[in-house]
Parts: structure tokens; sequence; C-alpha cells
């Protein structure tokens, strides 16, 4: 019997674990941790910018192999073209996405504001499936790489060769635990993470300056190779141009740096509309971030191309994918070099936490708002334990190789700075700020160029994006269809006329509701309308009646905030209301009136003529159709009690 009765309230807590911080509607809902955080659990901009450096840092345990492999001599130069966009283009648009965008909504959001209607809809649906093209590969490849630098150390035994693949599945199961345990949690790891990783990685490359300025033959030997094969600096410079795009993993991080915007503690006068404050704190995390890993690169990039055999780049060399760690092992002993690998498995395990931190913003704040996902979308460990399921495919299908999966990060990565830059300049260009407008398109059409050469090399990227892109369309417009019978409203308030009216109606006994279509609105429209109603239903002259009228404004949109205006014409008493969807705001707006005079209304329609197949499309697609049998279904899903249910009549 006890244990009967421990298995039946076992269910109810694991459920309620699982969706808390599901309550609520998803206008009023960006996040799960995207939410405007209490002041005690606000975090300083710097702790903050620990989380997104993870990814962003990590890269420094692969992209001097990569720049080194990609451009050979040539791998500084091409690393200080990617530096100078960093600060020159990529800094100033993110900078500028984190003032118009403080609360986290990033990019996409400007784009939407851009975009009205299904067309803004579905281009953030695709912009959505390149960002979990680029969060979802970023947690698997850096998983992969964190194995693969576990796996190459001289103290990891033998038996565990041969098996990345349940390394990485491991790591990713840790990286899943943490963000079921809290938000906070990853923080604090991160914080300790990046400390521990950039000091061992600033002794790794001061000692490779000093290796190198005791052995000044180094650098003449580099200065000849590259003249050899680069006479010219234009040749050089052309050279660093063209390998370029290769190098776009060092430009992560950016698109996460404002996602976690409300994780950064704001100033004391900030207000929703104006946090100053927290928009200062997330321009110094920016600009330090990309300071900090622009001085990084270019000193790891130089010390590693004069100091370690091309040969060793390779595929299969021992500076293939880790050239810091090379070092590290080569100069400082196995001990530091040890040290080293722990700190960059640890950081390259937790670069996916930035990019889970990534998604649980961006899902919950876009797709529940337009019905395209469940509503358990808007709780945290749901959406954790659904993202680590794809990536444990992901790592099983690509065999947990960090190759395999470059193309697809890269196209993501690139996509998505696109999208930024193109946002931007709209943004500057609507302002009518005509420098900044043509600044940033210049930087748009560098990443345009970058874009398009990275899909041109790599088309596997594309392909793996396009699978993110069909599963969001697919699941987003099923979930759309099913929640359609739902109530939407974010918020139903009525103004003092609307209050008045109803309360009037109300004392009569009864509260009868015609909704009306909207055409002419004269006086002749409202006798009309008046007279049916009464006629068919045997109301009596003296009754009361209320108009309702719904003016849809964008159908695209699910939930919205139902704000009710009370209007008198021709003798009439009106209620007005925009939404996006008719029957619904219908049903919402009679169960609302109910609670709030305590008298059941009853709402009159006239029947719709037509196919009810495009009508039930018109529903789905532009929220009209036939309204009358939509809203008797809404009302009896919301109210299961039909002595509390508003009563329906259709003439």
């Amino acid at each position: 019997m006890t244990s009967t009765s421990a298995r039946g309230t076992a269910a109810p807590r694991l459920r309620s674990w699982l969706l808390e911080g599901e309550e609520g509607r998803a206008a009023r809902l960006p996040g799960p941790h995207a939410k405007p955080a209490p002041a005690h659990r606000a975090q300083a901009w710097w702790r903050v910018m620990c989380l997104t450096g993870v990814d962003y840092f990590s890269t420094l345990g692969y992209q001097p192999g990569i720049a080194a492999l990609a451009a050979g001599a040539v791998a500084p130069v091409a690393t200080l073209v990617l530096v100078a966009l960093t600060l020159v283009g990529a800094l100033p648009v993110y900078r500028r996405v984190a003032r118009e965008s403080p609360h986290g909504e990033g990019s996409i959001a400007m784009l939407e504001r851009i975009l009205p209607w299904w067309a803004g809809k579905l281009f953030v649906l695709v912009l959505l499936g390149f960002a979990a093209t680029d969060f979802l590969i970023t947690i698997t490849l850096s998983a992969a790489d964190a194995s693969a630098h576990a796996l190459e150390n001289p103290y990891v035994p033998d038996w565990a060769h041969g098996h990345q693949v349940l390394l990485t599945a491991v790591l990713l199961a840790a990286l899943s635990a943490v963000f079921l345990r809290g938000f906070r949690e990853a923080i604090g790891i991160a914080v300790v993470l990046v400390t521990a990783y950039l000091a061992l990685s600033a002794v790794v490359v001061a000692d490779s300056l000093l290796e190198v300025a005791r052995h000044p033959q180094l650098v003449r030997d580099w200065h000849a190779l590259l003249v050899s094969e680069h006479p010219d600096w234009l040749g050089v410079l052309g050279t660093a141009l063209v390998v370029f795009p290769k190098l776009a993993l060092g430009l992560s991080g950016f698109e996460t740096g404002v996602a976690v915007m409300p994780q950064i503690a704001g100033g004391s006068d900030d207000t929703p509309a104006r946090p100053l404050g927290r928009i200062r704190g997330a321009h110094r995390l920016l600009t330090t971030a990309a300071v900090v890993m622009s001085v990084f690169l270019v000193l790891s990039s130089f010390t590693t191309t004069v100091l370690i055999p091309p040969a060793e780049f390779r595929s299969g060399g021992q500076a293939s994918g880790r050239a810091l760690a090379y070092l590290a092992h080569e100069h400082l002993g196995s001990a530091f070099g040890t040290a080293y690998d722990i700190s960059t498995i640890a950081i390259l395990w937790f670069a996916g936490a930035s990019a889970m931190a990534g998604l649980l913003n961006l899902v919950p704040r876009y797709l529940p708002r337009y019905g395209m996902a469940p509503r358990w979308a808007k709780a945290l460990r749901p959406l954790v334990l659904v993202f680590s399921a794809v990536a444990l495919f992901v790592t099983w299908w690509f065999d947990a190789s960090v190759d395999a999966q470059g193309g697809a990060y890269a196209t993501g990565v690139l996509v998505l700075m696109t999208s930024a830059t193109v946002a931007v300049a709209l943004s500057a260009r609507r302002l009518h700020q005509r420098g900044a407008a043509l600044g940033f398109a210049a930087v748009a059409a560098v990443f345009a160029y970058t874009t398009a050469t990275n899909v041109v090399e790599r088309p596997d990227g594309v392909r793996i994006g396009g699978c993110f892109i069909l599963a969001i369309l697919v699941v987003s417009l099923l979930s759309r269809v099913r929640r359609a019978f739902e109530l939407r409203a974010a918020s139903v308030s009525f103004d003092a006329a609307a209050e008045r009216y109803l309360l009037e109606a109300a004392r009569s006994g009864a509260l009868h509701v015609v909704a009306n279509e909207p055409g002419r609105r004269d006086a002749r429209e409202y006798r009309e309308k008046a007279d049916e109603a009464r006629r068919l239903s045997n109301l009596p002259r003296f009754a009361p009646l209320v108009f309702l009228e719904v003016t849809v404004d964008d159908a695209s949109d699910f939930e919205t905030d139902l704000r009710v205006r009370g209007e008198e014409r021709f003798g009439h008493r009106i209620l007005t209301v925009h939404s996006s969807v008719i029957p619904n705001t219908v049903a919402e707006l009679l169960l609302a009136v109910r609670d709030r005079t305590g008298t059941l209304p009853q709402v009159y329609f006239s029947w719709t003529e037509g196919n009810p197949l495009l009508h039930l499309l018109r529903f789905l697609f532009f929220g009209a159709g036939e309204v009358a049998t939509v809203t008797r279904e809404v009302l009896r899903q919301a109210e299961p009690d039909p002595a509390r249910r508003p009563v329906v009549h259709v003439a």
C-alpha cells in the first residue's frame, strides 16, 4: 500500500520538476533563462562573459592548427585578417544588437520586426534552423574535440583508445546534468574553467614567445618560407583573404553573448524599457572578450606557425587540432602538458554550455509564441533533455568526428553573423543613419562572401542546416495546427467604457453579445444585425445588446495581448479588439466577461457561406474562416463544464 502511494506521488513530483517554469503564456515568457532575473540573481558582466567565453575562448584549442593547416606560412597574416574583422566588423555589429535587443532577443528579433506576417515567421524559422545547427554542432563538436584531446594524452591507458564516441556521450550527459541542475551553476563552473584555461594558455604563449626570442633563426626561417611562397605582400594578403573563410570558427560566441544579456546585472536606474546598465555591461562583455581573444589568436598563431613543423599540423600529426597543447608538452613537460590538456578538455566540454544557453533562449522565445511548439517547450528541463538526445544522435551519426562536423558548425556561425550584420544595416537605414548603414552594409558583404565561400567549399554544412530547418518547419507547422483551438490571449484588459457596458448589460440578468464582422460600420449595418439577432433568437426588444468586433492585425502571431475598447455608435454599444485570430479571441473574451460579471454570456453569430475546407484553411492561416463553429469548439475545450460554458447561437 505504501509503495503504491509512493509511486503515485512520484509521477506528479517528476512532472512538476520537469515543467518548472512552464506556467504563463508564451508572450510573457521569452525563455527559461531569459526572463529578467531578480536583482540578487543577476551576475556581473565578467561572470556572464565566462559563460559565452567557454565557447569563444575554447576555439584556441584548435584555431591555430586550423590556420596553419589552411594557410601554411601565411597563417599569422590570415589570423590578423580574422582579428581585424572581429574588432572592426563583428564587435560593432553586436554592440548595436545589444543596444537594440537588451532583453536577449538577438539579431533574429531585429529581422522579425522588419519582416511582418508569415514571411517574417518563416524567415525566423529558417534562421532558427541555422541557429540550431550552430548551437547543437557546437555542443557535439566541442565534446568530440574534448574527447580527442583526452585520448591524445600520453597518460591515457590503451584500452580507452577507440572509444571516442562513448567518451563524447559521457561528456554530453554530464553537460545535460549541469543544466538540469540549474542555470546559475553553469555560470559558476564557466568562471572557474575560463580563468584556469586562459591562465594556462597565457603561460604556454609566453613560454613560446621566449622560445622564439631565444632562437631568432626560427623567425628568419619562417620569413624566408613566406617570401619564397609569396614574393610580394599582395600575394600574402590575397592568400590570407582566400583562406579566411576556413578560419571563421574563431568568430563564434557573439550571438550567445547577446542572448544571455538578461543575466547581466544592470544599474539601479534600469527600467524594462531602458536597461542602460545592462547594455553597458553587455558592451563591456563583448569588447573584453573580443580583445582578449584577438590577442591570444595573433600570438598563438604566430608562435605555433614558427615553432611547430608543418607536417605535425596534418591529420595524424601530433599538433593536429591541438597546437597549443603540443607546445605545452614539448616545451613545458608532460606534467604541465597534462594539466593543460585537462583544462582544454574541460573548457571544450563546457563550450557546449554556451550553446545550450543559446538554444534555451531562442526556442522558448519564438516557437511557443508562434504556437509552433508544445506548451512544455516553455520549461527548461524538457528542452535540455530534447537537445541532449539530439546531440547524442548527432554524435553517433558523425562518429564523434570533429572534421566531419566542422562544415556545419562554420555554416551556422556565418549565417547567424551575416543575418546580424544585415539586421543592423537595415536598422541604421530605417533611422536615416546613412554612414552607419553603409559601414554595416560593407561588413555584411564581407560576411556574405565568407558564408558563400564556406558553403561552396563545404556544402555538407548547408545540408545539415537544411535538415534542422526542415525538422523545425515540420514540427512547428504540425504544432500550430494541433494547438489551433487553444485560448491564445497573453492577457485580457477592458477600458472603462467596455467595463461599464458589460456591467450595465449584466444587471438585466442576461448578457447578449452579437459578433459582428465590421463592414460599413454605419447605422444600417448595426440596426440590421441587431434585428437579425432578436428575430432569430426570440430576444425581446428591450434586452440590451453588446456588439463585439475583432480586427485581425497579424494572423501569423499566436498569442497576443487583448485590449478591449468600448465605443458607442448610432446608439449601439460596441466592444472592439485587435488580435491575431477571431474565434479564439471571441471565446477568450466571453470567458473573461463571465468571470468579471458573474453572468454567463450568450453570443450570436450568422453562418458563413462557402466551402468548409477553405474556411478551415482561412482560420489556420488568416485567423478568420467559419467563426461560429470554431468558437464553439474553443469554448468546449477551454471550459469542460457545460453549465459554466458561454452559450453560442448561430442563425
